[in-house]
């Protein structure tokens, strides 16, 4: 009796132990969703494959590798300058209308979007602004270009800018200034090559508004003409001035000409002897800082 249930039992159950197949775990494979690509031993080349994609076109551009392009600019063998592929706000900063592209080595004034207020563009190796980088940007209230090496600004660079208030070139290499907007109440060209015949007759006379200007550090031979009545903060200190006269800050035809909005006026640093001159300071509250004796 035992013996006929042994052969039964064999004779139903062992088919379908030998019907099922060995599994072979070292056959799996793991992809990612829509690729061909399998993880686990591939996914270092896939990386690379990756990295590849972004230095070409700028795409597919993911967190730790725009953390690093940003950080380190030496892996792109080319310099971040506005021919490369990467938008500007993966390779500056966009926050709220502002645009922070500093001491990134850019050697032109990349593109921008058509919001920005504010530009700050600082210590970077930027050496020429044309018209076509401000031609699409009229909401612009403020630059900061300090700290570049520029040397040549086109005609007309600014001349859309309607609405900039402030505007600064300090540090850099420029020989003459540029026509400038309208409504600026702060230009700063402090530490640059300016000198007297760079500077127009009538640079200053339309800027009613201009409150704080700063040319110091130059190669002025003379006080710019034509100063706003607007003018509180003039700054002239370390040029070349030999000369002023009567009709610099004052008017020789008005005795009672008061120029009340000026606060400050500084000459240090200058060839000139300032007690020559003191005609030349009648209209002012206070007299300027410079050498007197």
């Amino acid at each position: 009796m035992k013996t006929l249930q042994t052969t039964l039992f064999l004779f139903v159950f062992a088919p379908l132990v030998n019907s099922a197949p060995p599994v072979q775990q070292e056959s799996l494979q793991f992809y990612e969703y829509d690729t061909d690509v399998a993880m686990g031993s591939l996914i270092q080349q896939d990386y690379e494959m990756q990295s590849k994609d972004i230095r070409k076109d700028g795409t597919n551009v993911s967190l730790e590798t725009s953390l690093r392009l940003q950080g380190d600019d030496s892996e792109l063998n080319v310099p971040p300058t506005k021919d490369t592929n990467l938008p500007t706000c993966l390779l500056c900063v966009c926050l709220s209308g502002s645009v922070y592209c500093e001491e990134i080595d850019i050697e032109a004034v990349p593109p921008l979007p058509k919001e920005t207020a504010y530009l700050y563009a600082r210590f970077n190796k930027i050496k020429r602004i044309a018209v076509s980088d401000f031609a699409d940007i009229t909401t612009l209230r403020r630059i900061d270009f300090s700290g570049n090496r520029i040397e040549e600004i086109e005609d007309g660079a600014f001349s859309k800018l309607l609405l900039l208030e402030e505007l600064s070139l300090a540090e850099n290499r420029l020989l003459k200034l540029p026509v400038l907007p309208p409504k600026l109440t702060t230009f700063n060209a402090n530490q640059n090559r300016i000198k007297s015949r760079g500077i127009k007759a009538n640079a200053f006379k339309k800027l009613t508004n201009l409150a704080y200007l700063y040319l110091g550090h130059n190669a002025l031979e003379s006080v710019p003409l034509n100063l706003p009545e607007s003018l509180r903060i003039l700054h002239l200190q370390y040029n070349n001035i030999t000369t002023i006269t009567d009709d610099t800050f004052c008017k020789s035809n008005n005795t009672r000409y008061i120029r009340t909005s000026m606060d400050e006026i500084r000459m240090e640093g200058n060839p000139i002897l300032l007690a020559k001159h003191v005609n030349a300071f009648s209209c002012l509250r206070t007299l300027p800082v410079g050498t007197y004796y």
